[in-house]
């Protein structure tokens, strides 16, 4: 299986790989253990196993890149450069914590003053960056960046709310109301357990989760019951009720790679995962607007460059893959056979309440949010479910699907546009989901709305005493745990306008167009 060629390397990438070499184990794999000492608890709809005494599981930053709303156009580049940086100081600190259990379980305080505390220094330095990239262009700096500095360790529930640590209203400019996060806990994670990882079991393929409270039977999840509003279909009995489906293939050309030109830009490794592309095929984070313009594609319609990507989605089998030993794969945890959707439709409709508008060219959106785990709820969006069973889909669960029925990968995207930008400084502001009678909020324009359903051949993980085997998971930032909720998906429009100008009519016509 191959992957692109890069345009350029940066040699962070082989300082990264030599930080993580003390977890590097026979096979070149790497153990990312997991710290899951499980009891039992079922509930009526969910088989769930709860964390009885674990040490802390992985490390809780705030997301600075979803609190800057105000970065002025030119300070953007600097700006996404730092906030890349503090992504991967994260996933340097998160390694030093799965290698040093032995040294956590005889010093309460090590991880304090052995992660956390150098880990915040870090992060301090990367928000002055910040605060002089915006200022050298004429903007005011955010106040109180600093307050963003500080992490915590967690254990491996999931969040109760969207806040996940970084501040009360979760969407300030500057940090106000920020905590220092550190936690009354001293670090130890949301169970202080002080077990030493003597009952960490590994589900038999060396990597940070899924674990199997990860899963559901898709029997027990109720019809027509999801977990977050977000994304439902923008379409319905009135408005617009055409369709125009982009047929692109399922990255049959292997075109993968852990970049992420939209959050980071000329970072090589931005996503710290790798990434499934069809459509556009000369996306990397040293793409320019022209590179992607200029691009072969693999939609059977030409006029469509546009770029559709997603983690890839792996069996974590003990397969060696070709990016076995590289950054954004075994080198971070994401370990295991990728999976090739058996189909993937990309589709997209029309708005509830009213015509859409053309989007405009190279127009990003991002729907779900690759750190849900460790950022709260508020942003998820992607969901699974089982063919056959549609009308059951669960955002913060894997799904077991029974034989013969195939694992589904569901992203509606936001649908609503503010007719003037085609990205914002935290890559969500210049987009919004629809409001409940299916309108946009006030200011906001509809355009054709993107659905990506992928549909995959995956064998059913064995799930026994709290242990899972074979399970499958979606590649993420290694800190992530590689938690379902976690899923996401990315889009680029590089539709020529004639294009684009036939699925606004097909969609406002009420016809359905490929």
């Amino acid at each position: 299986m191959g992957r692109n060629t890069r345009k350029r390397r940066s040699p962070l990438a082989t300082k990264v790989i030599a930080g993580a070499a003390a977890l590097a184990v026979g096979g070149g794999g790497l153990v990312w253990a997991n710290f899951y000492a499980s009891a039992h608890e079922s509930g009526p709809s969910h088989n769930r196993t709860r964390s009885a005494g674990a040490q802390v599981a992985t490390i809780q930053c705030p997301d600075v890149g979803q609190k800057l709303r105000k970065v002025p156009r030119g300070a953007r580049a600097g700006v996404d450069r730092e906030l890349a940086q503090l992504d991967k100081q994260i996933t340097e600190a998160y390694a030093r914590l799965a290698s040093t259990r032995q040294a956590q379980a005889g010093d309460a305080s090590y991880v304090q003053n052995a992660i956390l505390g150098p880990l915040k220094s870090k992060r301090t330095a990367a928000l002055d960056r910040i605060g002089t990239n915006i200022r050298r262009v004429g903007g005011n700096a955010p106040q109180g960046l600093d307050r963003f500095a500080g992490c915590r360790g967690m254990g491996v529930d999931q969040p109760n709310d969207g806040n996940a640590g970084n501040g009360q209203d979760g969407q300030d400019d500057g940090g106000q109301g920020e905590e220092d996060g550190q936690g009354q806990n001293g670090g130890q994670g949301q169970d202080g357990g002080q077990d030493g990882g003597q009952n960490q079991g590994d589900n038999g393929n060396g990597a940070a989760g899924p674990f199997a409270e990860d899963f559901v039977d898709i029997n027990d999840v109720q019809p027509g019951s999801r977990d977050l509003e977000n994304g439902f279909a923008a379409n319905g009995d009135g408005g617009s009720q055409g369709s125009f489906t982009a047929v692109c293939g399922v990255n049959e050309n292997n075109l993968f790679n852990s970049d992420n030109l939209i959050v980071a830009p000329g970072v090589d490794n931005g996503a710290h995962h790798t990434h499934d592309y069809v459509g556009n095929q000369d996306n990397d984070a040293f793409s320019s607007d022209e590179d992607l313009a200029n691009a072969e594609t693999s939609c059977q319609n030409q006029g469509d460059k546009s770029t559709y990507y997603w983690p890839v989605l792996r069996l974590q089998d003990g397969t060696q893959e070709f990016d076995a030993g590289d950054l954004g794969g075994g080198a971070e945890g994401n370990v295991g056979k990728i999976l090739k959707a058996s189909e993937a439709e990309i589709k997209f409709v029309g708005n509830q309440q009213s015509d859409v508008v053309a989007m405009p060219k190279f127009l990003r959106i991002i729907t779900g949010d690759a750190k849900a785990f460790t950022n709260g709820v508020a942003n998820a969006n992607s969901s699974f479910s089982c063919t056959g069973f549609e009308d059951r889909q669960v955002t913060d669960k894997y799904v077991l699907c029974p034989e013969g029925s195939q694992v589904v990968r569901t992203s509606n995207f936001q649908s609503c546009w503010d007719g003037q930008n085609i990205d914002s400084a935290n890559h969500r502001d210049h987009v919004a989901f629809v409001q409940q009678d299916g309108s946009c909020p006030n200011g906001f324009q509809a355009i054709p709305q993107l659905q990506v359903r992928l549909v995959y051949d995956v064998p059913a993980p064995t799930v026994e005493n709290g242990q899972v085997q074979n399970p499958y998971a979606v590649d993420g930032f290694p800190e992530q745990l590689h938690k379902p909720i976690t899923d996401h998906n990315d889009f680029i429009n590089v539709m020529d306008e004639n294009l684009m100008n036939e699925v606004v009519d097909c969609i406002n016509s009420g016809e359905d167009c490929q």
